[in-house]
């Protein structure tokens, strides 16, 4: 990123269907609250304005391409790329029914819930570029 743009945008999507999301999603969004605050603590001094936008998928959506759902981007370059980190799934729960749902695979772990320290570092190394 340029740093003359001084702005981090935080992109998050997941599924929503009759108002319900999945435990992994839920997990997710609160871990991403608590990243988007320790990432404004940090980046704010330095003026970067840390932006984070929430966006659903419809079961329609999800259903065409669940790994879709739980996708954090910064700056539009995916979790994933900013940390060596690769996209797995697994099977998750009733909201999502017999799609097998986004994981973080990092580090030889499989991260069913992206965790606040994950992204954390995916939004500073997305700053530094």
């Amino acid at each position: 990123m340029n740093k003359s743009n001084k702005i981090l945008t935080i992109t998050w999507q997941r599924l929503i269907s009759e108002g319900n999301t999945c435990p992994r999603c839920g997990s997710t969004e609160d871990e991403l609250d608590k990243a988007a605050l320790e990432l404004k603590k940090k980046l704010e001094p330095l003026g970067i304005k840390v932006n984070l936008v929430k966006s659903e998928l419809t079961l329609g959506e999800f259903k065409k391409n669940p790994i879709e759902s739980n996708r954090i981007l910064f700056n539009d370059e995916s979790l994933e790329s900013l940390i060596s980190a690769e996209t797995g799934q697994s099977q998750c729960c009733d909201v999502c029914g017999d799609s097998e749902c986004r994981t973080l695979e990092l580090n030889g772990k499989s991260h069913e819930v992206i965790t606040t320290d994950i992204i954390v570092k995916a939004g500073l190394k997305a700053i530094s570029k």
